[in-house]
């Protein structure tokens, strides 16, 4: 056979998804971040595309950050424009989940492909330096009294802070519906509101405030998590007498329409960014707790997920 005949067959049966690919798939990863930047879903993708490409599994990455609506304009983008797209990833994970569920998007999440849950983080909530409240019980007898006086800043409506929120508020005897909760674009917003004293308390994941908490801008009045978070004194909210509890996974899906092997050759291609120092580095700064899953197991969570949250925001009022 001629050369250049068996390079084109060569070509013709990657094109078909008949051969790994391997090098095309990590060549130029493009990254749909569906939220503003300075968020957790930002931090997240920018993380990983630096990690891919210290550990060679993509020599190039670029970035396209699209807020709004919890991350379902960015998904109506990623959907839309990268069908059969074996370089193309999205940043996703329970914030999506939930926006959708209160949103109804006209773009469905299922349509595009599952590649990997990477991260687990708990939520944190914060008062501004300025706050007239010093505590959480202070701020529940206030939310008590007048709900409304209270303004929660947070992520997209459907978020786990969001979430949380409404959470609080049953178990405290508050109807959930009467809270007054200020959705924000993206973690950039949300941080610039709570500095800025234009909200009661502030909400989102721990990683997001850390550097404000740690300087004294912001004041951490509980975690959403079982136990203390690690090398973090701030109380949980069942420490302070309410039982609530919700994390907050972060992900990765790949465009709609490509093979089963070039989901194979992406999966893998995240797998070993994973690995990389910077990855290990970023979630030791962050204090992400490593929550990978992949393949079916990946997809049956992301199903099992949305039911429970469904599930939750019912009883919350939230739908």
């Amino acid at each position: 056979m001629r050369r250049d005949t068996f390079l084109k067959s060569m070509a013709a049966l990657a094109a078909a998804g008949a051969l790994p690919m391997p090098a095309l798939a990590a060549a130029n990863i493009k990254m749909m971040i569906p939220a503003n930047p300075g968020g957790g879903w930002d931090t997240t993708g920018r993380a990983l595309g630096k990690a891919m490409q210290e550990s060679g599994a993509a020599s190039t990455v670029t970035f396209d950050n699209k807020g709004g609506a919890a991350g379902a304009l960015g998904l109506a983008q990623f959907i839309n424009g990268s069908k059969g797209d074996a370089n193309a990833l999205m940043v996703m994970g329970a914030v999506m989940l939930g926006g959708i569920i209160t949103g109804k998007p006209p773009v469905n999440l299922s349509t595009a492909t599952p590649i990997a849950r990477l991260t687990s983080e708990y939520n944190v909530f914060v008062l501004p330096a300025n706050s007239p409240f010093k505590s959480l019980a202070e701020v529940i007898a206030q939310l008590k009294k007048d709900p409304g006086s209270v303004k929660w800043g947070g992520g997209s409506r459907g978020s786990t802070e969001h979430i949380a929120a409404a959470m609080i508020a049953r178990e405290v005897g508050v109807d959930p519906s009467k809270i007054n909760y200020v959705a924000f674009r993206g973690g950039g917003e949300a941080t610039a509101a709570i500095l800025g004293g234009n909200v009661t308390v502030g909400g989102s994941g721990y990683s997001e405030f850390a550097e404000y908490i740690a300087s004294g801008k912001m004041k951490a009045i509980a975690v959403t998590s079982e136990a203390r978070l690690r090398g973090v004194a701030v109380p949980t909210l069942k420490e302070q007498g309410i039982n609530v509890m919700i994390g907050n996974w972060r992900g990765v899906y790949g465009a709609p329409g490509i093979t089963p092997a070039q989901r194979t050759e992406l999966t893998n291609v995240v797998l070993k960014a994973i690995k990389a120092k910077s990855w290990l580095d970023a979630s030791e700064k962050n204090n992400w707790t490593s929550a990978v899953l992949t393949g079916p197991a990946f997809d049956k969570f992301v199903d099992d997920d949305f039911a429970s949250l469904r599930a939750t925001m019912v009883k919350s009022g939230m739908v």
